[in-house]
C-alpha cells in the first residue's frame, strides 16, 4: 500500500520471483524418480509435499525491508536512522560490482539473488565493525531516498 506511505517511510516485501517457484519445482520429478518404484501413491504424495514446503519457506522467510522515522528494519536485523551514513543506489553493473567486486567481507548481506538492485548504507557507529549494510531491493533509488530524509 504505497499509497499511504509518509514521504520519509519505505517498506518492501523481498518476494522471490515466479523463476524461483518454478525452477524449485524440479523436486516434484525428482521425488517422482525415488518413490515411483516404491509405491505410485507415495511418489505423490512425497512429490507433493517437498514442493509445498519449499514453496511455504520460501514465502516465510521473506525479509522485509522497512524505514519509519527511527529505524532501519532488514529482516530481523534492525538499526536506528542516527546511525545510517551515506547511502548509495546501485542498479545493473553497479549492482553487480557491489556484491562482487567491491564487496567488503565485513559488511552485512541481505541478498536475493533474483533482485537485481541494490542499496549499500554506510553504518556511522565507531563501536560497530561491520562498514556499510548492503541490501537487495526493487526500488534502490525509492530506499535510498527515504534514508537520507
Amino acid at each position: 500500500m504505497r499509497y499511504l506511505e509518509r514521504p520519509d517511510s519505505f517498506r518492501e516485501r523481498l518476494w522471490p520471483t515466479w523463476w524461483v517457484f518454478l525452477s524449485t519445482a524440479l523436486v516434484i520429478p525428482a521425488s517422482l524418480l525415488v518413490f515411483l518404484p516404491i509405491s505410485p501413491a507415495a511418489g505423490v504424495v512425497v512429490a507433493i509435499a517437498l514442493y509445498a514446503a519449499i514453496v511455504v519457506a520460501l514465502l516465510v522467510t521473506t525479509p522485509v525491508i522497512e524505514v519509519t522515522d527511527g529505524m532501519l528494519r532488514v529482516g530481523r536485523a534492525r538499526i536506528e536512522r542516527t546511525f545510517v551514513g551515506t547511502v548509495s543506489a546501485h542498479t545493473g553493473a553497479d549492482a553487480v560490482a557491489e556484491r562482487g567486486t567491491r564487496l567488503d567481507a565485513r559488511a552485512w548481506l541481505a541478498l536475493r539473488g533474483w533482485i537485481s538492485g541494490v542499496v549499500r548504507i554506510e553504518i556511522a557507529d565507531d563501536a560497530d565493525p561491520t562498514p556499510y549494510w548492503l541490501v537487495s531491493t526493487r526500488r534502490p533509488a525509492e530506499l535510498a531516498a527515504a534514508l537520507t530524509k
